[in-house]
């Protein structure tokens, strides 16, 4: 009988956040690959799109006007998946296997940055700062709504996952419930805090500290790391090491360490395959309920799609989509893949 492997043989690991299972079957990693590729566009993109609908000074498509803005510029997204009025409900409409309600709240887009041709990576730290500094000040106007309860933030980074425009920024969808994951997490992360009296993040961090071998980057105040139930690839989850639960209570020190990880982690993305980048990513934190969160801790994923190459991705089909998710390879290969590339952009080495 053979020893197991977790970097050899098939394993389920369990995520805690989530109370779910994913299957690791490291070593279809030897299998061939015949699948899609595609070109990379490396054409270097202008600094200022007139054609843009995020550049400074450009008119979007609604008719609005941008300022000539030469920082973070947040606007109301023009077409919005949520919307701030609230509506009558027919009960009739309604049973017990179809339940519907509606749903308000307030979309935002955040611009990082005027320049056309940037992405975090490539940018300053100060100016990574800013995009921080902007996200905090977003959640605690969104979140003084009486009837916004959650405040998601994410950026879509890349055609491959969705982005419509390659003009740096992201967005904020601000609701009037706590969206699925969210709330799956929070129980999760509450019934941990009833029986330990302590944070699942913050106990879990202190044990990869401990061990090491999934660590990517880390500062005084937060670390990336690979996460031991990792279903992407390169997934990858920075986790403040203070317990805190929202942006709202970051130190202004903090912003500057959360800026500097970000920067890190967002470099080796774009070295591992000298593109730029793609992944979604989303910060999640404590509710704006009006309740008292002890049980948050704040945190923020990142989900790559890209597998073997620039031009071979994951994707979630057959098995994942009718058993559980599934990944080729270990989360300690993949942090120590990125551990190991260059801190410095590639393009700055050249």
């Amino acid at each position: 009988m053979q020893k197991f492997n977790s970097n050899q043989h098939p394993h389920r690991r369990y995520n805690p956040l989530l109370d779910e299972w994913i299957l690791v079957s490291p070593q279809r990693t030897k299998r061939p690959w015949q699948g899609q590729e595609e070109e990379q566009n490396k054409g270097q993109r202008p600094e200022y799109d007139e054609t843009c609908y995020l550049c400074p000074g450009n008119t979007r498509s609604s008719g609005s006007k941008n300022p000539v803005y030469e920082g973070c510029y947040v606007f109301e997204n023009d077409f919005p998946s949520l919307i701030k009025d609230e509506l009558v409900v027919d009960d009739k409409l309604t049973s017990d296997l179809f339940q519907s309600k509606p749903e308000r709240g307030i979309n935002k887009v955040v611009c990082f940055s005027p320049k056309h041709n940037l992405t975090i990576p490539e940018m300053e730290l100060e100016d990574i700062e800013a995009i921080v500094r902007t996200w905090k000040a977003e959640y605690i106007e969104l979140g003084s709504h009486d009837f916004i309860k959650y405040v998601q933030i994410f950026e879509n980074k890349g055609a491959v996952m969705g982005c419509s425009n390659p003009h740096p920024h992201g967005q904020i969808w601000s609701q009037s419930s706590i969206p699925s994951k969210v709330k799956k997490t929070q129980e999760n992360l509450e019934d941990y805090h009833k029986k330990t009296g302590r944070s699942l993040l913050k106990v879990y961090l202190e044990e990869e500290l401990l061990h090491g071998e999934r660590i990517v980057a880390e500062n005084e105040h937060f670390a990336v790391l690979v996460p031991f139930w990792a279903t992407w690839p390169y997934e990858t989850l920075i986790i403040s090491k203070r317990h805190f639960g929202s942006l709202s209570s970051m130190k202004p020190e903090e912003e500057k360490a959360f800026a500097e990880v970000l920067k890190a982690i967002t470099v080796k993305y774009d070295n591992l395959f000298n593109i730029s980048f793609p992944y979604s990513s989303g910060i999640h934190q404590a509710p704006t309920d009006g309740m008292d969160h002890p049980e948050w801790h704040f945190h923020m994923h990142f989900y790559p799609p890209l597998l073997r190459s620039a031009t071979v991705k994951k994707f979630m089909v057959g098995y994942e989509m009718l058993g559980e998710a599934q990944r080729d390879i270990s989360a300690e290969q993949a942090a120590k893949i990125l551990r190991e590339l260059p801190a410095v952009h590639y393009k700055s080495s050249n």
